[in-house]
């Protein structure tokens, strides 16, 4: 009887124990999470320094995928100083020295220094912050003719800045970044007129902020003023320089307007630190951790996580998927980069990534960081956004976003790069608990924007979920649908419907006469999907497309007539149509399916629905179900 009283007594002790084990806070070292794979960045861009004295680029950083000396990619001044810092190690000094003597040599008269190959010179704000940021560590180091050398360049960088920076020259996010860029050197140069320039371009940039703290200002332009929302550009750019701004010069009205900002953009980071962009206007540069050429999210986490400690888990959880893109050090497109091609990327993706690592790791003055939740980890949720026209929801197994974000270029229309993205409610990013992605957005038909960021992709097709139909006038799609009308709702068992109506349309915002509605109903273990198809002006057969993330190892096999297997590695899915008349045709032209960026590949499940034999209407419902 004795050893049974002990025994009850023991497991009590073990259970208060327990319980006290649960309740404490997990903490994590995120300033060395930081550092490591800054170091593990910086190595990989130092292989390619150009290291010959006798050459006349000595100190220049080579792309080999671009075979250009770009001149951004110089902006690594900063993080070789800070790793510097961190290593004592002077091979990094010497490499953030010569890098930064090099750049100067490349400026233009005018204080500027163009985005070579291209002609932009907006991107000299960039530039201009690194380099007032390295010069304090550097300086030490600098002989003085050095030192009156990079002060001059900077001040006329700043004063190029001073002059033409202003969202009538520039997208906002170059005008948030110039805030910070000429703050900072305010305070290295003590001139006043920076200081006002700083406080001027802050301001005009916040009241271009929608009710919701998204930032109007990265499409294009209507009497001279740009709109548009893309949420990497904010998250990776726009919010952190305006942090930065606000926090060297106390401006307490930008530091309020970025922290409600912040509250609706942290629900964009997936639960495994991924960040859709998938719907943004600029998303044809989207790579799944962040943007191939913005610098990342890092530096606005760590403004703010002594106020909120899910910043930290946010700033980490991205950083352990940025590792997942990476080979060498070097930063891929995607999470399948390295399986879809042979070359290395374009290196801007891992030097933009290394200077806001190493701002963040300037920023972080604690070792250890108290981690909290997430949104995307919380479950039972879905988030309207009224402003973007645009669905969150989050159940036990599955997150996903539900686009009909409304902005038009409404004045060069379908040949800007603005209207590619996905559209006309269609999920644009699906991921599954133990899985990742099951299903995401890319431009609905790819072309090379930008010559030096988008390579060559000839006759890649969409991995968007979609409606479409080509007719012998033209392709028509939901995609391509900018003001569809969407609704969300919570049902009473913790599901969420989502639909959106609209009309199927080319390219140039043309219907075809056949309307729709697309609907999504989720919940913990599947996605049930119902297209309504209302054939007003004309009946001719339509495809829904339903492309799904194609990791390697997967397989898919079709069972019967209405049913999908698919294996992975991880979890099995079944897609089977639950009503209505449609043909399965599995994996047509399925090497096709394959996106640069992000860069993923997929296989395709295409429902070929034929018009109604009665009527004018037809619906087909099938579903997505998680084993």
């Amino acid at each position: 009887m004795g050893k049974i009283k002990l025994s009850i007594v023991v497991l009590i002790i073990l259970m208060i124990i327990s319980g006290c084990q649960s309740n404490r806070k997990r903490t994590i070292d995120l300033r060395s999470e930081l550092s490591s794979t800054l170091i593990t960045l910086d190595k990989a861009l130092l292989k390619l320094q150009i290291t010959d004295k006798s050459d006349s680029n000595f100190g220049a950083i080579k792309c080999v995928h671009c075979n250009v000396l770009h001149t951004r990619a110089a902006e690594t001044v900063y993080p070789f100083a800070v790793a510097y810092k961190i290593t004592n190690d002077k091979k990094y000094l010497r490499a953030a020295i010569n890098l930064g003597n090099w750049l100067i040599h490349r400026q233009e008269n005018n204080g500027s220094w163009k985005e070579t190959p291209e002609e932009w010179t907006g991107t000299t704000t960039d530039q201009l912050l690194m380099m007032t940021l390295a010069y304090p560590i550097l300086k030490k180091n600098l002989p003085l003719d050095l030192q009156k050398s990079w002060i001059k360049s900077i001040k006329a960088a700043a004063d190029y800045l001073y002059d033409v920076m202003k969202p009538e020259f520039a997208s906002i996010n170059y005008v948030a970044t110039t805030s910070a860029s000429l703050a900072a050197v305010y305070n290295l140069l003590k001139e006043e007129k920076y200081l006002l320039k700083a406080k001027k371009l802050a301001h005009r940039t916040i009241s271009k902020m929608d009710e919701d703290g998204f930032i109007m200002g990265e499409g294009g332009r209507v009497l001279g003023n740009k709109y548009g929302v893309d949420l990497g550009y904010d998250m990776e750019m726009s919010l952190w320089v305006l942090g930065y701004y606000a926090k060297l010069t106390k401006d307490n009205l930008v530091n309020k307007y970025v922290k409600h900002a912040l509250q609706n953009h942290i629900y964009f980071i997936y639960p495994d630190g991924s960040l859709d962009n998938s719907w943004g206007i600029r998303s044809n540069k989207w790579t799944n951790y962040g943007g191939a050429t913005s610098d990342g999210i890092q530096m606005l986490m760590s403004l703010y996580d002594d106020e909120e400690p899910m910043y930290a888990k946010a700033s980490l959880a991205n950083l352990i998927f940025l590792r997942k893109n990476m080979k060498n050090g070097i930063v891929g497109y995607g999470i399948l980069y390295w399986d879809l091609f042979n070359t290395p990327p374009c290196i801007y993706p891992t030097f933009t990534k290394a200077e806001n690592i190493a701002m963040a790791y300037e920023m972080e003055k604690s070792g250890e960081r108290t981690v909290e939740q997430m949104p995307a980890e919380k479950i039972n949720w879905l988030k309207e956004f009224k402003t973007l026209d645009l669905v969150e929801l989050r159940t036990k197994n599955i997150m996903a976003t539900i686009t009909a974000y409304r902005y038009k270029d409404i004045k060069k229309g379908y040949k800007r790069k603005y209207m590619y993205r996905p559209d006309g409610g269609s999920v644009s990013n699906l991921w599954v608990e133990g899985h990742g992605y099951l299903q995401a957005g890319s431009q609905t038909e790819y072309y090379r924007w930008e010559p030096m960021s988008f390579p060559e992709a000839k006759g890649i097709k969409c991995l968007t979920p979609r409606i479409e139909l080509t007719t012998d006038v033209g392709y028509f799609t939901n995609l391509f649908e900018f003001d569809g009308r969407i609704e969300a709702k919570r049902n009473s068992d913790k599901s969420y419907t989502v639909t959106t109506v609209g009309e199927l349309k080319d390219k140039k915002w043309q219907s075809v006469g056949i309307g729709y509605s697309y609907s999504h109903l989720f919940d913990d273990n599947s996605v049930e999907k119902t297209v309504e198809l209302r054939y007003h002006d004309l009946f001719d057969t339509v495809r829904i497309v339903e492309p799904v993330i194609d990791y390697p190892g997967m397989e898919f096999k079709l069972v019967n007539e209405n049913t999908v297997e698919i294996k992975s590695n991880d979890r099995n899915f079944e897609f089977k149509i639950l009503k209505g008349n449609a043909k399965i045709v599995l994996g047509e032209n399925a090497g096709k399916y394959w996106s640069v960026y992000p860069a993923l590949q997929a296989y395709p499940i295409i429902l070929v629905v034929e018009p109604p034999e009665k009527g004018f209407l037809k619906s087909i419902k099938y579903k997505f179900i998680i084993k």
